[in-house]
């Protein structure tokens, strides 16, 4: 595999569009792809006229398609974390946990937690079938939160981790003092306790995630010249920054011509490639359609790039 590739960018922009275009264009120019819709509200069946569920289907020969049913993810992200709280603290489970995992059905980041889950299975399941992996990626919000996911939780498992560490040093100083105190059920022991090892488990999970999200993925925005487009452009800019997250192109979609300026837009994404994408007369009515797009520019600079060691 040589890029997983992400468009982002306000939703109504054609995010699926140009995803569906540089994955059937890229397919015409000899690469093996797996485009997957990971918004809730998909799109790509529609493009490709053709019905899409969470198993691949060939849409032609070295181009496959898929929509990821998140909340099917959500169901086997809780039931993994059923099944991990069990067999970790089965010596001491006191609490009701299906209706535990009824109300963590509803909290926030479970959501962003499948979509994670969901892009580290494709990627592990299919990166040695197919040299691109594309991305239609859900609204601003939710494309966020995940992509910060590696990020943020990496800080949180790392505090639980140095907890753990506490509570086993202490669980070795009551056991030279009292061997048999009712505390010590569990191990005392970071390499023969349960909670470290699941702790050491998310984190490499999430370490690797990270290095995807920062070393492995082209990044694309897609926006509109309108206010509310641009505004949450710079929005989506900033916040990968703070990610370190890197954003590859600018596309520039659903203009009259490419001939046009736009002056705003040009100067504030200056220092990317903006590659101008004008609409097709009559719009995009079959698969075959997607090669009118004008996306060569972006084709170019996704093929020139080479994803880091």
């Amino acid at each position: 595999m040589r890029r997983m590739l992400f468009f982002l960018g306000k939703g109504g922009v054609g995010k699926s569009t140009i995803s569906s275009a540089v994955s059937y264009q890229l397919n015409r120019l000899g690469s093996t792809v797996l485009i997957v819709s990971l918004d809730p509200a998909h799109n790509l069946g529609d493009i490709f006229n053709m019905r899409l569920a969470d198993e691949r289907r060939s849409v032609v020969k070295g181009l496959d398609a898929m929509e990821i049913d998140l909340q099917g993810w959500v169901q086997r992200y809780l039931k993994k974390s059923r099944d991990e709280i069990i067999s970790n603290y089965n010596y001491n489970l006191s609490i009701n946990l299906d209706s535990y995992m009824n109300i963590m059905k509803y909290s926030p980041g479970t959501q962003e937690y499948a979509t994670l889950w969901a892009i580290e299975h494709i990627y592990e399941t299919w990166k040695d079938q197919y040299e691109y992996l594309v991305f239609d990626t859900p609204p601003t919000a939710l494309t966020l939160q995940f992509l910060a996911m590696p990020s943020i939780t990496r800080l949180w498992v790392r505090e639980l981790s140095s907890m753990r560490e506490k509570i086993l040093s202490k669980r070795q100083t009551l056991t030279r003092l009292n061997p048999e105190a009712s505390v010590l059920k569990g191990a005392t022991k970071k390499e023969d306790d349960k909670v470290s090892m699941q702790l050491g488990s998310i984190s490499d999970r999430l370490e690797k995630l990270y290095r995807l999200f920062t070393e492995r993925s082209y990044m694309s925005l897609v926006i509109n010249d309108d206010r509310l487009s641009l505004e949450e452009s710079k929005r989506i800019r900033q916040e990968l920054q703070k990610l370190q997250i890197t954003i590859n192109s600018v596309c520039l979609n659903k203009i009259p011509s490419v001939a046009d300026s736009h002056p705003e837009i040009e100067n504030h994404f200056a220092s990317f490639p903006i590659n101008k994408i004008a609409s097709v007369p009559g719009g995009i009515h079959r698969t075959e359609d997607l090669s009118a797009l004008t996306i060569d520019k972006i084709l170019d600079h996704i093929r020139q790039q080479e994803p880091s060691a």
